[in-house]
């Protein structure tokens, strides 16, 4: 591995024409400013932050899960070619586990479009180190940042470019702070009984009530956000000990209200042993269409 890449009458005529001139250059003048904020938002560049220093103990392997072969690569070789393969992103920031020796071993770790950092123990501490080594980089330009996880492997390109018209909307709505792949809970959905409540008596787990998933969704990656936004809700977040499972998470902790994009249910985490042969599946018909 590189060490060194870790890291917005006739005078009623003149007048209503003075006027009219007048609504005319305001015109002409918002509309300048429209384009030149949409050109600016068009230049942004687009990084993806991948936090992979997870080690997968719920897929009961040795081998953490972003490794796993599936389709005939890794889970993770999947998840990088989905993203180096869409034109808008520049390039890939990945979060590494400071004991890994896999990831070097593959072909897709000489792209040089892919920068490795040092991750940390929790996802969150990953994707902080990613953000706070882009914030060190000299940079002219506005950064978006795209965080994904590394066990993502079957995002589609529609769903990306669905994601990244967020960017295009922000120019001209800001209270656009950002968003993130989601798909509206289909299942009904149950709250368990505390085990403080159910006891020691039993050991079964317990049904407390049905939730009303009117309105529930689930949350996917990628979500995209802003740099220096998402980098200070996130330390922020942190720093107070807030419940920080995603990146959406940190933003609506510090008030903000991140928007959902309707993304496609077969961006599956692979999470469990099953999730491999769904993952699988998916991906096969993912190649069969791309050449249709």
């Amino acid at each position: 591995m590189n060490n060194s890449r870790l890291h917005s009458s006739v005078d009623v005529s003149l007048a209503d024409n003075a006027f009219v001139e007048d609504h005319d250059i305001v015109n002409d003048q918002n509309s300048i400013k429209d384009q030149n904020s949409i050109k600016d938002q068009n230049s942004a560049e687009i990084i993806a932050v991948i936090p992979a220093a997870g080690i997968g103990s719920r897929m009961q392997s040795e081998c953490p899960k972003q490794y796993l072969n599936v389709a005939g690569k890794t889970v993770l070789e999947h998840t990088l070619a989905a993203l180096l393969g869409h034109p808008r992103i520049q390039r890939i920031i990945l979060a590494l586990n400071p004991a890994d020796t896999q990831f070097e071993q593959l072909p897709i770790a000489s792209d040089p479009r892919i920068t490795t950092v040092i991750g940390g123990k929790e996802r969150a501490d990953s994707v902080l180190a990613g953000l706070d080594y882009l914030a060190s980089l000299p940079t002219g330009r506005t950064i978006w940042v795209l965080v994904h996880d590394a066990a993502r492997p079957c995002l589609h390109r529609n769903d990306l470019d669905s994601l990244l018209r967020i960017i295009d909307h922000s120019a001209a709505s800001p209270d656009v702070c950002g968003g993130l792949l989601a798909s509206p809970v289909r299942d009904t959905m149950k709250r368990m009984v505390s085990p403080s409540v159910a006891g020691s008596s039993t050991n079964h787990t317990l049904i407390a009530h049905t939730v009303d998933r009117n309105g529930l969704w689930h949350a996917l990656t990628p979500q995209l956000f802003p740099l220096p936004l998402l980098r200070d809700c996130l330390i922020k977040a942190l720093a107070d000990h807030a419940c920080v499972t995603d990146e959406s998470s940190a933003l609506e902790y510090c008030g903000y209200h991140p928007v959902l994009i309707n993304g496609r249910a077969d961006n599956i985490k692979v999470t469990q042993p099953e999730d491999l042969a769904l993952a699988e599946f998916y991906l096969s018909q993912k190649a069969k269409e791309s050449t249709l």
